[in-house]
């Protein structure tokens, strides 16, 4: 009987252990699997700039005309160039003024003095272009893809669209002079930059009111970036070689940067010395355009905001973004530039080898025609 009963323990022991090591080999398979499911998707996603041009001005001497793609993961060669729409009346392309992308539509907007146009990132096709009253400027969009904030080309308003279809949902009346737009990243705040106002305006999207003014600066706003966390403003304005911070809490200006050692003169475009700002994603420094000395001036992202360092450009830069993962700051000059070393690596190549240069460029995730991350026009923080 205790020799039976010793046999029914061992036997039940035994099959208790096969069914554990069962289930513990069943699971290392599943999460080796996942693993291998990352691994893929990571390998299938590939990384492109998408340079809209005539991205300076009218000018087709700097790209020519169209949506020009860019391989991150192979030197930043050339891939194509995207036929696009946005044309005067005379034939003529018009100025890009703007680039932006919704994930929920899978879709690229491209806005030129007279119109907005939404591009299907799979097909490649024009799936509408609307022309507006009153002309577009550089647009944002809310991070869930479904709403656009379209400035006026520097009217006193902001158009609220439907990203599907174009439709006005709404209209802002800010100052006299719309101009620049960032969605932040909560989603809960848009603000918006008026060339003639010294504020920053911010917009509730619940409401599409103004709710605040951050200000005033010491002039007129131009290009501007938020931190991460939406709690601080950096600012170019009118007539200052340097930058300004405003609280977002507060909505005072906290500080008034002005660049040592170089001088300021006169700029070919913008008629402002730094027309271009932005922060390196980990939000450790900020980096602002010099147009009349042709350079980037880098400054540590901390009170006192220390001047660190500066980069010499082909060309006078009116714009500065960042890829995503902070390896690379584009200036609108065309260089591709190491953020880590501050050397400048390539010049973006059209297909006949023309330097491209574009104010209006964004990164791009793909993964088999589908974005799965984009970056944005301006340099936002990315700390968060």
């Amino acid at each position: 009987m205790i020799y039976q009963k010793r046999r029914e323990h061992r036997f039940v022991f035994y099959i208790s252990s096969l069914l554990w090591l069962i289930f513990q080999t069943s699971s290392i398979a599943q999460e080796s699997s996942k693993k291998m499911d990352v691994s893929r998707v990571n390998a299938d996603s590939r990384h492109y700039l998408y340079v809209a041009t005539p991205g300076i001005r009218n000018y087709l001497g700097y790209g020519g005309h169209g949506l020009l793609v860019f391989d991150m993961d192979n030197n930043h060669k050339f891939v194509k160039r995207i036929s696009t729409g946005g044309f005067h009346d005379n034939g003529k392309p018009s100025n890009v003024k703007g680039i932006a992308v919704s994930k929920s539509l899978n879709s690229i907007y491209i806005s030129t003095l007279e119109s907005l146009q939404r591009i299907d990132l799979e097909t490649e096709s024009l799936v509408w272009e609307i022309p507006f009253d009153g002309g577009c400027d550089r647009m944002s969009i809310s991070p869930d893809g479904k709403t656009m904030y379209l400035p006026s080309l520097e009217k006193d308003f902001w158009n609220v669209v439907n990203c599907e279809t174009g439709e006005i949902l709404d209209k802002i009346v800010v100052d006299s002079r719309a101009h620049n737009t960032i969605c932040g990243p909560s989603g809960s705040n848009i603000y918006l930059g008026d060339i003639n106002s010294p504020y920053v305006h911010v917009v509730k999207s619940s409401t599409n009111n103004i709710e605040q003014k951050i200000g005033p600066f010491s002039a007129g706003i131009r290009p501007f970036t938020i931190n991460s966390q939406e709690s601080l403003v950096f600012v170019n304005v009118n007539d200052l070689l340097g930058f300004e911070v405003g609280d977002l809490k507060s909505g005072e200006m906290v500080a008034s940067i002005q660049v040592q050692g170089w001088d300021k003169g006169p700029v070919r475009r913008h008629g402002n010395p730094s027309h271009g700002i932005a922060l390196t994603p980990d939000e450790k420094e900020i980096w602002i355009s010099d147009g009349f000395n042709m350079r980037i001036h880098i400054f540590r992202n901390l009170p006192p905001y220390q001047q660190l360092t500066t980069i010499p450009l082909s060309d006078m830069p009116g714009w500065i973004t960042m890829s995503l993962d902070g390896r690379y700051a584009y200036p609108s000059s065309g260089e591709v530039i190491d953020v880590k070393t501050r050397e400048s690596l390539y010049l973006l190549k059209d297909e006949n080898f023309n330097t491209v240069s574009s104010e209006k460029m964004i990164e791009i995730v793909l993964k088999e025609g589908k974005l799965v991350e984009a970056g944005d026009q301006f340099g936002l923080g990315r700390k968060n």
